[in-house]
């Protein structure tokens, strides 16, 4: 009769034969969800503004942080190039008005999206996106997730659609889902309750009370100027030319666009074949590991056994152990050596996405990392040039 022994022995072989079987899996292919289009022709009055914020890049690591996968500059890259992606989406859709994509601390418009990137390593893409109209309420607030397909990244499939437009496809048909709900007057009354709030917030000693919070914190019009206010005239020509700077911005963000997405595409490639190669060297390092510790401790439990296959069995399980924790080991450096080449591939990225000049009228702007900045001081001119309009003293 076999001793306690002897079975632990032979079952620790027993686990190294069904756990080195076990096999990973990729996404072969993925099926894009299509856009859904407006098929009845909306007047003007009828499409709503829409306003994309660049992306939040997420929280940004520390050194601490063991995360081989974030790279800082290129999760910053993101945040301008994910937004150009989904403007494109609902641009496709045929049922919106002007969809530009805004500096931070812009003046709400009817629609406004904001979004958080919670991961990017170009296998998953998951973003936190908040959908809100010019009184506040939520339009949608969830979590997006896509896959790339094996294929998205393949030079044989001749295949240059973005990897992840089925996220972005998802994310313009929930807004468009619900933008069908709202009744004419809905619309008519974001499109005046967005202006008065620009002109609150360019004049709010006139126009301040014009808009309040209710208790549910949402924004709602007041009282409404009277026609042909001159005041409002002022304002509404002042909107105009914000409108007209931030229509220059998207020229800005084209061109970034275009620029990033030969590099990006093919830090994403590299990416991909990265992530899967690192997690598939990560688990059978941990495979190996664990079974080489599991092979010895059943070889010595097996050593002492009477049971002539059990000792048998633990000579094997000593040796094979020995020998699957080294291996186990060399496979976790060999995961380094892939962590090394996302790192370099990382700063071949940043060195390809330099910022960017446009011209203005009046001057020349450089767009880099601080669009937000520049667009505050242009806000700060346009104060000023209303207050020169009204005869107002600057200071």
């Amino acid at each position: 009769m076999k001793t306690s022994a002897s079975r632990m022995a032979l079952s620790a072989l027993l686990l190294i034969l069904v756990v080195s079987g076990c096999a990973t899996y990729q996404v072969k292919t993925t099926n894009t969800t299509p856009i859904v289009t407006q098929q009845t022709l909306l007047s003007e009055d009828q499409l709503l503004d829409v306003a994309i914020v660049r992306f939040d890049p997420g929280e940004m690591p520390t050194e601490q942080d063991d995360n081989p996968l974030y790279f800082a500059e290129i999760r910053k890259a993101e945040s301008q190039y994910f937004p150009f992606l989904l403007m494109q989406a609902m641009q496709k859709s045929a049922a919106w008005g002007p969809v530009r994509i805004v500096p931070q601390g812009s003046v709400p418009l009817d629609l406004n999206v904001t979004a958080k990137i919670l991961s990017s390593d170009g296998e998953q893409l998951k973003l936190w996106v908040h959908a809100f109209d010019a009184t506040g309420r939520t339009w949608l607030e969830k979590e997006y997730q896509g896959l790339a397909s094996r294929y998205a990244y393949d030079p044989k499939h001749k295949d240059s659609s973005e990897p992840f437009a089925d996220l972005y496809n998802r994310i313009a048909n929930d807004l468009l889902n619900y933008r069908r709900q709202l009744s004419n007057q809905q619309v008519a009354y974001l499109h005046e309750l967005a202006a008065l709030r620009f002109a609150g917030n360019f004049a709010p000693q006139v126009f301040a009370d014009y808009v309040n919070q209710n208790n549910d914190g949402y924004y709602q019009i007041s009282r409404l100027p009277a026609s042909g206010d001159s005041m409002m005239q002022r304002l509404q020509s002042i909107r105009e030319r914000d409108q007209m700077y931030i229509d220059t911005l998207q020229e800005y963000y084209s061109q970034y666009a275009r620029e990033m997405a030969v590099a990006y595409r093919a830090w994403r490639d590299q990416s991909y074949q990265e992530v899967i190669a690192m997690r598939e060297l990560e688990e059978e390092a941990r495979k190996r590991t664990i079974l080489g510790a599991a092979a010895i401790v059943g070889g010595v439990l097996g050593a002492g056994s009477p049971d002539a296959v059990a000792r048998a069995a633990s000579y094997v399980g000593v040796a094979g152990g020995g020998y699957m924790l080294k291996s186990g080991m060399d496979k976790s450096d060999q995961a380094q050596i892939h962590i090394d080449a996302l790192l370099e591939l990382g700063e071949s990225l940043e060195a390809s996405i330099a910022p960017q000049s446009i011209e203005l009228e009046d001057r020349t702007v450089t767009l880099s990392g601080t669009v937000d900045d520049q667009y505050q001081q242009w806000q700060a001119l346009l104060k000023e040039i209303y207050q020169l309009e009204r005869g107002e003293s600057v200071h």
